[in-house]
């Protein structure tokens, strides 16, 4: 074996493609062999001598993981999983492998450029580390594996997947190894996903990519077992016994220039029809587009609406939350409802409330319907978050990148963990923290209409805020997961 030596093993596509990544990558000295992985019938027509060919069916798959680990006799295998063409920057495989042997990573991956809409664009993407369990965190379309990890992952590979062959290889590798970013764009790769972020955020609840979702919750739950962060389905009893609050519930709104839609959000929640005594508290932080006014003539109109404006102007949507449910006037069940989003009917907020008695639990998450402004539905319809299920959602809840809504609280509960002063993620943060010991109730069939504008926090995301988004997740899954290793213990 070659010292640095590199194996190359391609994803099928193009013929024209093919070969161009092909002719790319062996201007390097260090790559000795390339492999192509087609697919069934799939005619690559590669000039002979240029590359092998062989059928290993889809790329993501087990089969192919261990097909390529037998095949592998380099120091280093580079996997490419993209069928376009991969135009390699001036060393970048020297590069590749000086930070696989600087580093001993088991894997090393890097920035790059990506040719968008015909643009040449930068791509960088975000550190690793034992939160990462997302199953499309982003590594970009370049991986490079010391063979002798990958082989050793591969050898504890029990299972056979279809999708989820790749991920259940990232995760064996990164228990005994490290997976190390470099940040430098080393490489160009064409983007075939072209959709804004706030298109892209709900692929993992599509029911057409269930399938796909069950593996990556098999490989996932069996890395947790594996790293001791896993959770048996036994939960702390909630005892809602021995408070006393002014409500039974309060809805929380935290808001910021919403005119356009918070009439209809507050509306909704007057037409809310309970067999207890409700409030709806709005925090208005610091509107200026009217939005106030609006508020106030709507608390003239009915007492139940409290019109809070914080005394401070450093506060986000969580801390919007912890305003209100420390409020003397929070009920003892404390329910989302987005400024810009309403409730379905007027039996909502009794379903939830009665969600926490019937499954004696700290938290009740809801499902809702994609509308556009018009409240006209649109793809991909009703999010229900299907993949929560009580034996193993407090476990899959660190694959996954949200929880679903509309929350609701327990309010004691709440108060004693609080919410992140953050605009994103805050929700996530507080249902992981909810479920490592209480359960987490479900209703599955829709409470809101969820609109989609312009105007969302999440519409049109560019590349920096979305890996600030993920970084900050993968963290708080980071601390959740070692919170958990460390409980087990």
């Amino acid at each position: 074996m070659k010292k640095g030596s590199v194996q190359c093993f391609i994803a099928g596509g193009e013929a024209t493609d093919i070969r161009q990544t092909i002719g790319n990558l062996k201007q390097s000295a260090l790559v000795d062999r390339v492999v192509v992985l087609k697919v069934g019938s799939e005619d690559l027509r590669i000039t002979e001598g240029d590359a092998e060919v062989i059928d290993a069916g889809r790329f993501t798959s087990t089969g192919a993981v261990r097909m390529i680990a037998r095949l592998a006799t380099s120091e280093y295998v580079l996997l490419y999983t993209k069928p376009l063409a991969l135009k390699p920057g001036p060393w970048a495989i020297e590069r590749l492998v000086q930070a696989a042997e600087d580093t001993r990573a088991g894997m090393v991956y890097a920035d790059h450029y990506v040719l968008k809409d015909g643009t040449f664009q930068p791509d960088p993407v975000i550190d690793y580390q034992e939160g990462s369990l997302r199953d499309d965190f982003n590594f970009g379309s370049v991986l490079l594996y010391s063979t002798e990890v990958l082989k050793a992952a591969v050898a504890k590979m029990d299972a056979d997947y279809l999708h989820a062959g790749l991920y259940d290889l990232r995760l064996k590798v990164s228990q005994t190894s490290r997976l190390f970013r470099i940040p430098e764009y080393l490489y160009t790769e064409v983007e075939t996903d072209t959709r804004l972020s706030g298109e892209k955020q709900f692929d993992y609840v599509d029911p057409r990519n269930r399938e796909v979702q069950i593996e990556m919750e098999k490989a996932c739950t069996r890395h947790l077992k594996d790293v001791g962060g896993w959770l048996k389905p036994e939960f702390s009893p909630v005892d809602f016994s021995g408070y006393t609050f002014p409500m039974e519930a309060s809805v929380i709104i935290p808001v910021r220039n919403r005119a356009k839609t918070i009439e209809d959000a507050i509306r909704s929640v007057f037409s809310q029809e309970t067999s207890f005594r409700f409030n709806l508290i709005v925090v208005d932080n610091h509107s200026t587009d009217g939005t106030a006014e609006i508020i106030r003539r709507l608390a003239a109109e009915d007492s139940r609406l409290v019109h809070v404006i914080p005394d401070r102007f450093d506060l986000g949507i969580g801390g919007c939350w912890t305003t209100a449910v420390m409020d003397s006037r929070c009920g003892k069940f404390a329910v989302q409802l987005d400024s810009d989003d309403l409730y379905i009917d007027n039996t909502v907020l009794q379903r939830i409330v009665d969600a926490f008695y019937a499954e004696q639990c700290a938290m009740v998450v809801g499902s809702y319907q994609m509308v556009n402004f018009k409240l006209e539905e649109i793809p991909p319809g009703l999010i229900d978050h299907r993949e929560w299920t009580p034996d193993n959602g407090r476990n899959n809840a660190l694959r996954i990148n949200g929880l679903g809504a509309p929350r609701a609280f327990f309010t004691p509960v709440l108060r004693e963990i609080r919410i992140p002063n953050t605009s994103y993620g805050e929700d996530y943060a507080v249902g992981l923290r909810i479920s490592r010991h209480y359960q987490i109730g479900r209703i599955y069939e829709p409470l809101y209409l969820c609109r989609r504008w312009e105007d969302n926090s999440d519409a049109a995301l560019d590349i920096v805020k979305t890996n600030n988004h993920n970084l900050y997740k993968d963290r708080l899954r980071t601390m959740e997961l070692l919170a958990r290793i460390e409980m087990n213990r």
